[in-house]
């Protein structure tokens, strides 16, 4: 452990009592001790050659010496590969059952002496040694995975024991992106990145991985073409990523490599193709489309470990209403349980938390309670009392039920890869309803057990229900999160059918966005945990997690004036626009920094509620499409190489460009466009694209920019609906899709289309329906011209 993680354990550690995280550390040793086979001598595997080959429709098995792969290729061009019988199902990832199979494609001899599978979007050849290379449909590469290996016990052990290693290789131009929630990048660098949800005890920088939420989902953005690569095992496992180089050695391409090794588990594969938007549509066609956020979670949000009192909460209510600031949500941490306790509210400091809900519900504002899976392993504590009478908690290889250290003390966890125990946690939250609270977010999830060393969570003996299928914790770890957030989402849908539930959490995997979002977790104060914020957000977007946020401000420490304010202005461009401090942290109201700073974080959260309008849009069109609100520069060009590397700005939607200020005392900074024209949204400036401009980023604002032709739906000076229409460039188009807000239930949305147009030196609008076009009937506002 280095320096920084030892102070980062001695402060979370000694909080709850450092010799007890002592004897977790211990105890949890000698419980895998007895629990895990001891990996004897292994023996490794390759598939050797093939031996023949079974076609099916979409594909079909290829049998090898010591080995079989199966490969399928979906109407819609998603391909599935799996070896040594490994099936798309079962899967905490797919949102139900797999996509049927192409019935236009089979397998085929090819002219190496292997197979392929030719159809309408992908062709994929699978050598006579198992590599699997995808292929565009004009035969270009964008992935060959090598034969994969394995290491298997010699004897006494299972099979899904067996280790392995998959060998991948991508074109020389290749960058990387995804892997989940990751602080360094977006884009990734050359090393290895674990796949092991990881509370990071305390707060994180750039530097620091894993994080809270990994997934083995992988980006890959080339010359050839984008493609998402999901390696659906749920085990622990590392990912070695290098760039290539081209024209390296000789004047011969370098590839770009990955490379995937687990701990177990079986070895299957899914891969998307396509442009961005639709490798992410075919990606939310197979693990589900993201939740859609209740409107009001869309609006600015306050949290803080450490209100301590319903006093202080109407407090801070009161000078967000004074000072004219919007606010749609408190959030309320632990401490406002009994004693940590989950399901419980501290009577002393609020003694009537129903009315406080309904008092702030009729200034506009919501109450967002905060959940934990441990439970105080306590006779006489209801919520314990129950699950063991539901027989609700992990045991370990014995029979008896683990427990860890966490805020309450002594807990039990629920295993929420039950069925039956996701009911039951799942109506616990009727007790939330009934404290007033609207919506929910989970933490320490990953899960967390506090340890002083060794692994900070639950014992990888420890036995779990895995829906029928039974196992260990290998294998539960990295889907805890996933499981309690569905278990949450689907009891706060039984008990409010007629709402969209509010769910965000710290931890998931792969399919998480089907139950809600998720947050950056504890981000360090700092400049480095500012851009470690953005990159967080378009990882998890790209991952198929369009709705996520950082804590603005960081999670502890001060931030400077500067600091914040450069913070609550990034944040007021992102899905979830959330405050949040740790409870020895300073504070996080803007007022607290100075008049200066609260004159401009006004204007920064008045743009964001005139933009309300777009970011329901944007979340409509997430469900409808898994497109992220928030994207990469490259999202409509991915073939501009300097885009790529793009880090320090992203695209709002289609229509806008946002440049957050990541340097201390910039007032200035260079923005790279994509091709077109772009408008300075403050000064009406036009610049064309692809190219580089200076922009001024004085601290009253960041730069952001407008798409010519965009049509944006706002909110106009008296509240009301409206159109804002950026000019397009003469002999061009432009337009903007609308979806309008119809109210927190389960209402349909209709899409409206607009098209923009210069005629006679004139921007013309017009609603685009089936039956034509037809005028517009909202306010439209005219920029750019």
């Amino acid at each position: 452990m280095d320096g920084r993680g030892l102070v980062r354990s001695i402060k979370v550690f000694g909080s709850v009592g450092g010799l007890r995280t002592v004897r977790v550390a211990w105890r949890q040793r000698r419980t895998d001790a007895w629990g895990l086979p001891a990996r004897g001598p292994e023996r490794a595997r390759v598939p050797g050659l093939a031996t023949g080959a079974e076609a099916a429709p979409g594909g079909g098995t290829v049998s090898f010496a010591r080995s079989s792969l199966r490969v399928s290729v979906s109407a819609g061009g998603t391909v599935f590969w799996g070896w040594d019988g490994a099936e798309p199902l079962p899967s905490y990832a797919l949102a139900g059952e797999a996509p049927d199979p192409d019935p236009r494609a089979s397998l085929e001899p090819d002219t190496d002496g292997g197979w392929r599978i030719v159809s309408e979007r992908v062709t994929v050849a699978v050598s006579r040694h198992g590599a699997v290379e995808i292929r565009t449909p004009g035969g270009v590469m964008l992935r060959r995975d090598l034969p994969p290996r394995w290491w298997e016990p010699v004897a006494g052990e299972p099979a899904d024991g067996a280790r392995w290693v998959q060998r991948s290789e991508v074109p020389a131009d290749a960058r990387f992106f995804g892997l989940g929630g990751r602080s360094a990048g977006p884009r990734l660098r050359d090393g290895t990145y674990r796949l092991w949800n990881t509370d990071p005890k305390g707060s994180f920088g750039p530097g620091d991985d894993p994080l809270s939420l990994t997934m083995p989902v992988q980006f890959v953005v080339s010359d050839a073409g984008t493609h998402l690569v999901f390696h659906d095992n749920s085990w622990d496992g590392r990912v070695t990523l290098a760039e290539g180089e081209e024209g390296a050695g000789s004047g011969h391409d370098r590839p770009g490599t990955s490379e995937v090794r687990t701990d177990g588990g079986p070895l299957r594969c899914w891969v998307v193709v396509g442009t961005p938007a639709r490798v992410l549509h075919g990606w939310a066609a197979l693990t589900g489309a993201p939740a859609l956020p209740p409107d009001w979670a869309l609006g600015p949000q306050h949290a803080r470990w450490g209100f301590g009192s319903a006093r202080e909460v109407r407090r801070v209510v009161a000078g967000y209403r004074e000072r004219g600031l919007a606010l749609s949500a408190v959030h309320l941490d632990i401490d406002h349980y009994d004693g940590h306790r989950v399901f419980t509210v501290d009577r002393e400091r609020f003694p009537d938390l129903p009315g406080l809900a309904a008092e702030l519900a009729e200034q506009g504002v919501r109450l967002v309670s905060i959940v934990d899976p441990a439970v105080k392993a306590e006779p006489g504590n209801a919520v314990y009392d129950s699950g063991r009478a539901a027989d609700a908690f992990v045991r370990d290889a014995r029979g008896r039920e683990v427990h860890g250290v966490v805020w309450p003390g002594e807990c039990a966890y629920p295993d929420f890869t039950d069925p039956a125990v996701r009911e039951w946690w799942g109506g616990l939250y009727e007790e939330r309803l009934r404290q007033g609270f609207a919506g929910v977010w989970h933490d320490m999830n990953e899960p967390v057990s506090f340890a002083a060393f060794g692994d900070t969570t639950l014992p990888r003996s420890a036995r779990h229900a895995l829906d029928g299928r039974g196992g260990d914790h290998r294998e539960a770890h990295n889907v805890y999160g996933l499981t309690m957030a569905r278990a949450g989402y689907e009891g706060l849908r039984r008990l409010r059918p007629d709402e969209r539930p509010f769910l965000f959490s710290r931890s998931g995997w792969a399919g998480m966005q089907r139950y809600g979002g998720t947050w950056s977790g504890d981000v360090s104060t700092g400049w480095p945990g500012l851009r470690a914020s953005l990159a967080l957000v378009l990882g998890l977007g790209l991952c198929g997690v369009p709705y996520s946020g950082p804590d603005v401000g960081g999670f502890d420490g001060s931030p400077t004036p500067e600091l914040f304010l450069r913070w609550y202005q990034l944040g007021a461009w992102l899905p979830l626009f959330r405050t949040h401090a740790a409870i020895d942290a300073g504070r996080r109201e803007p007022w607290e920094f100075g008049p200066e700073v609260l004159e401009h974080a006004r204007v920064a959260l008045a743009e964001r509620e005139r933009l309300r309008p777009y970011f329901t849009t944007l979340a409509r069109l997430a469900r409808m499409t898994g497109a992220p609100y928030v994207r990469p520069v490259w999202w409509g060009t991915p073939e501009d190489r300097v885009l790529r590397d793009c880090e320090d700005a992203f695209l709002l939607g289609d229509a806008l460009l946002v440049a957050p200020v990541l340097t201390r005392g910039a007032d200035r900074r260079a923005v790279r466009l994509p091709r077109g024209r772009w408008y300075d949204t403050a000064t009406g400036q036009a610049y064309e694209g692809p190219g580089q401009v200076l922009l001024d980023a004085p601290l009253s604002r960041v730069p952001v920019l407008a798409r010519a032709g965009a049509v944006l739906p706002v909110r106009g000076e008296d509240g009301a609906p409206a159109l804002e229409v950026w000019a397009p460039a003469a002999g061009r188009t432009g337009g903007g899709l609308v979806v309008r807000d119809t109210g927190d239930g389960w209402e349909p949305a209709e899409i409206e289309r607009y098209q923009s147009r210069l005629v006679d030196g004139r921007v013309v609008v017009e609603r685009v329906t089936d039956d034509g076009v037809s005028e517009v009937e909202l306010p439209v506002r005219v920029r750019g011209l």
